[in-house]
């Protein structure tokens, strides 16, 4: 039996192209919302990565009438009580890009010594079917340490500065095969898999 269209909730190229690859091995057929035209972007009033996942997951698929996946992710540093947060894409302001969200936040933790640099990653999923009712929703993290020197040129966001501590390796040296073995992401999408593959399925 074949499974619908998945429909990604993202614009962001690099992130879009790291779920593929997580769904790919389990025969899901995905596109982003950048391949239709006309779907309004959706606003990330949420409070938490969990609401804003939902948001975008059940608004693009009120729109398009897919089965459509809300992917909400960012970076919570002990040091700086949890910030960025869900405001990580736009740490730096509205106009924010990796390079000015990496460099506030390096800016910020001048001074902390390393062992006061713990952070983690999360990653929140939501699946709303074509009638924008959320089906299913995880949540996963990953734990690491923020170094000041930009390590790696794999990844996006902050990765070259996120030190996995079992590897000595930032998620911007790590190869993507073993990224998608370790992340945030990776764990939130080994969570949804059997429940996704079901729906889609069904």
């Amino acid at each position: 039996m074949t499974t619908p269209l998945l429909v990604i909730a993202s614009r962001n190229v690099k992130k879009v192209g790291e779920i593929a690859g997580l769904l790919a091995p389990h025969g899901v057929t995905v596109q982003s919302v950048s391949e239709f035209d006309g779907v309004p972007e959706v606003i990330e009033d949420g409070e938490t990565f969990g609401e804003n996942a939902a948001l975008k997951a059940t608004q693009t698929a009120e729109f398009l009438g897919q089965w459509t996946l809300g992917e909400d992710s960012g970076l919570c540093v002990d040091a700086l009580d949890g910030a960025p947060g869900i405001f990580s894409a736009r740490f730096s302001g509205e106009s924010a890009t990796d390079e000015s969200n990496n460099r506030l936040l390096i800016e910020r933790l001048e001074g902390v010594p390393d062992q006061r640099r713990g952070a983690h990653y999360v990653c929140h999923v939501a699946i709303s079917d074509p009638q924008g009712e959320v089906r299913l929703s995880v949540e996963a993290t990953c734990r690491g340490r923020i170094v000041d020197e930009a390590r790696g040129e794999n990844g996006f966001g902050y990765d070259p500065h996120f030190l996995i501590r079992e590897f000595h390796c930032t998620f911007g040296e790590l190869s993507p095969v073993v990224k998608q073995h370790l992340s945030h992401r990776a764990r939130a999408f080994a969570r949804l898999m059997p429940g996704l593959v079901g729906l889609l399925r069904s």
